[in-house]
Parts: structure tokens; sequence; C-alpha cells
């Protein structure tokens, strides 16, 4: 009863029950306790023969299909799931890491509802996998699209589809998605063109309805008015991945780890690929196999409770790991636990033989951004060749001032036409390296010119 009804509790209770009756029947302990493992794994989910040789094949069939036709295959798979976002953004992991498969972004001049292929190593993926963008919309995207040719600017778009009233809201899930790549130079262009292109879509759709004429009285037509697409610069990358998060369910075109690229390698051991690539060699038995201290970073993709106990899975865009973390270091850290957050995790690896895969388990926890702050001895800014000293001297103050009473030295490189040297501010000037002062002064300096500098190890 409790394999059929899957009590896990029940199953423990009858260990001690079955060890001992083996015992009195004379098999000994260890070969009772082995039989009763495979029992209880069993018990997880079994099947009998029959049911068994059906589903092997299927797998084989499928197996097959995914060896020598790995992209159509991974794009069938892809559509099936398409409503369950969690499941495709697993699948697409796997496309990429463990297939060499390239998943190419959302396109409304290329991609059909579903997913489909466009070469031997790559998938385009559907539009259909865009939240908020209901089936019948996208339908007739495709069929106008095949009808009269790809769409040319945001306002032809609009203008094409202006008979389906595609709401504002389905016009900005699709240019955060980075469907409407495409038609524009960048999103933050197409977002500031979007309410022009809207209303001369309505005026055409007006001038269609009412039959207006031209003035020698021939067929109707819609008037071709042209929205002038503002040149602004792009979205801040955090800007550009929160919407792709928001409409696909995960990053597209990078992954906020990246940011913290010329960190990780003194805050951490190495990347999760780094440290799970190898399986063990088999060992003696079940269980977890000998664990060793590591020190990893990565961005939480889910958070599940059970029990006494939390499990993360942490994704650094080379690999994924679950790590356990128990009830006490939990409530302790509960602050910075949460899907999305970017966490350094100092803890044991190990490999589990039950499960088949690589876990950690937490001994501490904190957030990328604390690690930094703790660890960073230095900050080196290069002082923009353009800017003249007391204005740049001026906004660099603005910048530093909420920051100061840190633990962070600061220096500003300066490189003249005629002169350079490094000016090392003084003591009063030292700062917290905080994400958003790291960020500030990025945006006064541009580009990459601020750099963290940590002890040598």
């Amino acid at each position: 009863r409790a394999m059929g009804k899957k009590k896990g509790r029940e199953m423990a209770r009858q260990r001690s029950v079955f060890i001992r009756g083996a015992i009195g029947n004379g098999v000994g302990e260890a070969l009772a306790s082995r039989i009763f493992d495979i029992m209880e794994k069993f018990a997880l989910y079994g099947f009998n023969k029959s049911h068994s040789a059906a589903y092997a094949v299927l797998a084989c069939q499928t197996a097959w299909l995914k060896a020598h036709h790995a992209a159509a295959f991974m794009a069938a798979v892809l559509s099936a799931d398409m409503d369950h976002t969690d499941k495709v953004v697993e699948l697409i992991h796997h496309c990429r890491h463990d297939l060499g498969l390239e998943v190419e972004a959302p396109d409304v001049n290329a991609s059909d509802y579903g997913f489909n292929v466009s070469s031997a190593q790559s998938i385009r993926y559907g539009l259909g996998a865009i939240r908020g963008v209901g089936r019948a919309v996208l339908d007739a995207l495709v069929a106008e699209r095949e009808a009269r040719g790809p769409f040319r600017d945001i306002v032809d778009f609009c203008r094409r589809m202006a008979t389906h009233r595609l709401s504002r809201r389905v016009l900005e899930a699709l240019i955060r998605s980075g469907a409407m790549d495409c038609l524009g130079t960048n999103r933050a262009s197409l977002m500031a063109a979007l309410p022009d292109a809207i209303r001369l879509s309505e005026q055409s759709a007006l001038a269609l309805a009412s039959g207006q004429n031209d003035l020698f009285g021939l067929a109707s037509r819609a008037p071709e008015g042209q929205a002038a697409l503002p040149a602004l610069p792009e979205w801040s990358e955090r800007v550009r991945l929160a919407g792709e998060r928001e409409t696909l369910g995960r990053y597209h075109t990078g992954h906020p780890i990246h940011a913290y690229a010329g960190d990780l390698d003194h805050l951490t051991g190495g990347r999760i690929d780094s440290l799970t690539g190898m399986r063990p060699q088999a060992g003696s038995g079940n269980g977890a196999r000998a664990a060793k201290s590591v020190k990893i970073a990565g961005l939480v993709h889910e958070v599940r409770r059970r029990g006494n106990r939390v499990t993360l899975t942490l994704d650094d865009d080379t690999a994924r790991i679950e790590v356990t973390v128990f009830d006490e270091l939990y409530q302790r850290r509960r602050d910075v636990i949460a899907r999305d957050a970017i966490l350094v995790v100092d803890g044991s690896l190990r490999f589990d033989d039950f499960l088949d895969d690589w876990r950690i388990t937490a001994q501490e926890i904190c957030d990328i951004d604390e690690a930094r702050e703790r660890n960073a001895r230095r900050l080196v800014i290069d002082w923009p060749s353009a800017e003249s000293g007391p204005q740049f001297i001026r906004a660099l103050k603005e910048t530093l001032q909420p920051y100061r009473e840190g633990p962070c030295g600061v220096c500003v490189n300066y490189r003249g036409d005629e002169a350079r040297a490094r000016l090392a501010l003084g003591r009063e000037w030292r700062v917290r390296p905080a994400r958003e002062l790291i960020d500030r002064l990025n945006g006064l300096v541009g580009g990459n010119g601020v750099r963290v500098v940590y002890p040598r190890r």
C-alpha cells in the first residue's frame, strides 16, 4: 500500500519491519537494506514489463530523432510545451548548453506561431511563447506577412495590423521581447515611436472604413503617413533584460551575472560548469559521495520549500546546480534569497548517486553586491577626456557623496594630451562599492570606465 500510494513516511516506517523479518529468515542486514532501497526507489515511480516495453519503443524513436535531427526534434518539443514558460526555459537551456543548438530571438518577420528550424544548428523562437500575446493576433500576423511580405518598420506593422486591433499592451510586449528588433534601430526608439505609429494606423483604419477616395474617385485607400523614428540610446542592459524576462520568462540577449564578470574570479572559486563538468567514477554504495568545499555565484532561477529545507536552482549562464539550504541558514538570510537574486554560496559540493547529479549544501549565503562590498579594495575611475576639470570633479563629488564612509578607496586615472596621473582620493572619500554607485559612475564617465580592484590571492 505504501508503494502504491507513494507514501514516503509509511515506507520509512516499514524499513525496520522488513529488515527484522529478513534477518529472521537468514538474510544479512546489508543485503536486506539494499533490497529495501531498491523497493523504495521503485515506489517513486515504477512500471510493469509491458508498460516499460511500450515506452522503450517510443524512447528509441525519439532518441534517434534527437540524435540525427536535433533542431527539428527540439523545435517540436518546444512548440508542444510552449504554454509552460518554465518548461520552455529548461528546454532552451538544454538546447544551448547540452546540444549546441542556437535559439534565435523571436522576430515578427521570421518567426511562426510555434518554434521552427532555421538551420541544422539553430531554432527560431516561436511568437506563441511571448507572454500576453494571443494566438488569433499571431496567426493574423503570420498570414499578413506571408500574403504581403515582410513588415518594413513599426508604422508599416501597425498600419497593416490595424484591422486586428492590436492593443498597446500587445505591441509593447512584442517590443520588449525583441520580436520587433528588425523594425527599428533599438527597442528604446521603437517604444518611443509607438504612440505615433498607433495614431497613424488608426487614421488608416478610419479612412478605409469610411471609403475615402482620392481626387479622381478611384478605389479607396488609406493615407500613407509616416512617423519619424526617434533616435534614442538603447535601454540599459538591466532594462532590456528585465523586458525579456517579463515577456519570455527568460533572459535571451544576455544574463544579469555578466555585469559581474570582472568580480567572479575574485569572489568565487570558478563557474558552475567547471565544478560539475565530470561525473565521478562509480563508488561504493548509495547516497552522496565525498564532498568538497566550493564557492560559487549564480542567479536564483527557482526556490522550492520542502519541510525544514529550501532548494535553490542557481544559474550562472554556464550551467545550473541545485543548492540545499537548511532552515536555520534560510531564516537568517531570507532577506536576500529570492528568485532572480544573484547570490554567492559557500558550501560543500557532492555527487548524489540517487539523483545522478551534483548538488551543493549551503553553509553561508550572501548577495553578490554584499560580497563585492565586503571584498573590494579600490575603485578605479577613468577621467573622461572630454570633461573639464571643475565640471567633472563637481559631478564626481555629487555621485560619491551618498556612498561615503565605506571600506573601499577611490582612484581617478587622468589621461590628458600632455599629462597622465593617478589621483588617489583621501580616506574621507572611501565608499561602499554598491551596484548603484558603480552604475552611476559608469553613467558619468561613459562605457565601462570603472573597475573594481580586489586584494591579490
